[in-house]
């Protein structure tokens, strides 16, 4: 199988991020197949599942499964070309530019639970994972109660923060909370002394990691908590579209292909700098190729 970002009938054409969308109240397979283009939403930093590599290309294992997602799209509708447009989203942002027609698809790193369901519509699930704390390696940080007093960093509007927050309300432990707007900035911010860890998905704490100038100075540690599954966006009350997604996503897992795609973005080197996270897929995860759904965890 040809690497899905090199797909030949494929134009990939970035689009500058705006706050609104052309006027349609069409279907998405009827706009899509009126326009000959699709938007794609996509993350700038949650490596290795959505980011820029060193040319600002787009890649990770969500695009590829979202580019998959695509070519059966453009063979369904029968279209001899469709174009691409990439927009750039964030935590904050994602889920109203799904909303307004800004993004046809969004699959980066988001989270699935019952809250969003009722705002958006999710594909079956890509991904399983759950949140835990990346820190420099002697900071004396094992679990969050060692936080307690010292400030700790979480993206602004994500699931982590959901849950950190829900944490300090359950046991009464004050946490000095930094948001930051992404999860690129919350690496940051302890790589710079504004926090003493950074609480993350588990997967994008490894690949920030794998990121790093020196990754052996950091450490993913704490009990995790709750388990979460990433899925792919889209519109509510939008069947049809749905439907052809999640084929296209469930075919890719129980053909092997997702698998693939997993190993070459956890198991292989990787942009920018050809790390590789050398991590196995967990059995969660493989289960989840295995019997592919759209339930939430959470």
């Amino acid at each position: 199988m040809k690497p899905l970002r090199h797909l030949p009938l494929l134009l990939l054409l970035p689009l500058a991020l705006t706050a609104r969308a052309e006027p349609s109240g069409l279907p998405t397979l009827e706009k899509i197949s009126r326009t000959a283009t699709i938007s794609l939403g996509h993350r700038e930093s949650s490596v290795p599942f959505s980011y820029y590599d060193s040319k600002r290309q787009v890649v990770g294992y969500s695009h590829d499964l979202m580019l998959a997602a695509v070519e059966r799209i453009r063979r369904e509708l029968k279209l001899p070309a469709l174009a691409v447009k990439l927009v750039p989203v964030t935590s904050q942002n994602r889920i109203p530019l799904v909303q307004n027609g800004s993004v046809d698809l969004e699959c980066g790193s988001t989270t699935h639970n019952r809250e969003r369901a009722r705002q958006v519509a999710f594909s079956v699930s890509i991904f399983v994972t759950s949140s835990r704390l990346l820190t420099r390696h002697g900071s004396g940080i094992e679990e969050l109660a060692d936080l307690k007093g010292r400030r700790v960093a979480v993206t602004a509007g994500t699931t982590s923060e959901r849950s950190l927050l829900l944490h300090a309300e359950a046991t009464g432990t004050r946490f000095d909370i930094l948001k930051v707007k992404d999860h690129g900035d919350g690496f940051n911010s302890v790589q710079d002394g504004r926090a003493a860890a950074f609480l993350m998905d588990e997967a994008m704490l490894y690949g920030l990691r794998a990121k790093a100038d020196r990754p052996g100075d950091w450490r993913v540690v704490g009990q995790p908590m709750a388990a979460e599954v990433y899925a792919c966006m889209l519109r509510k009350d939008d069947p049809r579209f749905k439907a052809l997604v999640d084929r296209s996503l469930t075919e890719l897992m129980q053909s092997g292909e997702a698998l693939k795609i997993y190993r070459r973005w956890f198991q292989s080197p990787i942009p920018p700098r050809g790390l590789n996270l050398n991590w196995p897929a967990p059995e969660a995860l493989l289960e989840l190729y295995r019997s592919p759904n759209d339930r939430p965890l959470g």
